[in-house]
């Protein structure tokens, strides 16, 4: 019976997830059909495990009194409740709210907190370093630096989002002068006026590596509430971040338009 809850209630969580469009808020997209086929597998595993389940009870069932039937009729009414209540929430700057205004960029602070956390989300800058050998990441990170390098003006799209801000804090004094222009939603900095972090949220492979990701904007006079979506331009000039004790890449704003929300908004790598 375990089982075949199991198997259904996954089967009956990713349909949900695929019928409401919800499900790009828990798995990169270029893997979405992992899931499909996960689901179909799950779906006729679970009709085994009933045939089974039911053979054993007709065999020898216990169900005679009104309670137990009650009971039993419960249980498999469960993953469909579970599946179709299965609530999901959209990641926006009360999400960054919620963790305190604190972004841990060196290596110790964020393996501490991951580690008391039991997850491995990430803050400010992508980093795929755990998907390669050590080898193959830095020659991974340099060919896409050179790439963008090699450019006049860096146009951040969603397919190349988390490629690009990588490379920006591997390699800061490198993209310093550069221009770029991305969109992203809202974050004000609490301790520096006219000072917005542009910010969206990342998914490597799937929810448990996931992150925020962006630049500090500096430079524009206009106040935007939270989570306001805007398309920023402006050239890439280091500044040390006292707050975060970090010398931070940070976006000095030639323009900064309001947009609409997108679609989707979050982003996701490509490996």
């Amino acid at each position: 019976m375990i089982r075949f809850l199991i198997l259904i209630s996954y089967f009956f969580l990713t349909l949900y997830l695929h019928l409401s469009g919800k499900l790009n808020q828990y798995l990169n997209l270029h893997y979405s059909y992992l899931a499909y086929i996960t689901m179909v597998l799950s779906f006729l595993l679970a009709i085994v495990q009933a045939y089974i389940c039911f053979k054993r009870l007709k065999e020898h069932s216990h169900l005679h009194s009104f309670a137990a039937k009650l009971a039993s009729f419960v249980l498999l009414s469960l993953p469909l409740l579970v599946g179709f209540a299965f609530p999901t929430v959209a990641l926006d700057s009360q999400t960054v709210s919620a963790k305190g205004y604190y972004f841990p960029l060196s290596e110790g602070t964020d393996k501490a907190i991951q580690a008391s956390e039991g997850t491995s989300s990430q803050y400010l800058k992508p980093d795929t370093s755990r998907f390669y050998s050590h080898t193959t990441y830095v020659d991974t990170v340099r060919k896409s630096a050179d790439k963008y390098l090699a450019q006049s003006s860096i146009v951040i799209k969603d397919e190349n989002y988390l490629e690009v801000m990588e490379v920006i804090y591997d390699f800061p004094n490198e993209f310093e002068g550069k221009e770029i222009e991305f969109t992203g939603f809202v974050y004000n900095d609490p301790n520096h006026a006219n000072s917005q972090f542009i910010f969206r949220f990342g998914i490597m492979h799937c929810i448990a590596d996931s992150g925020v990701f962006g630049l500090l904007t500096t430079g524009n006079t206009n106040h935007y509430e939270n989570n306001t979506w805007v398309r920023v331009k402006g050239k890439i000039n280091n500044h040390y971040h006292k707050e975060l004790n970090q010398i931070l890449p940070t976006l000095e704003v030639q323009s900064f338009i309001k947009v609409d929300k997108p679609e989707n908004p979050y982003v996701y790598k490509e490996f």
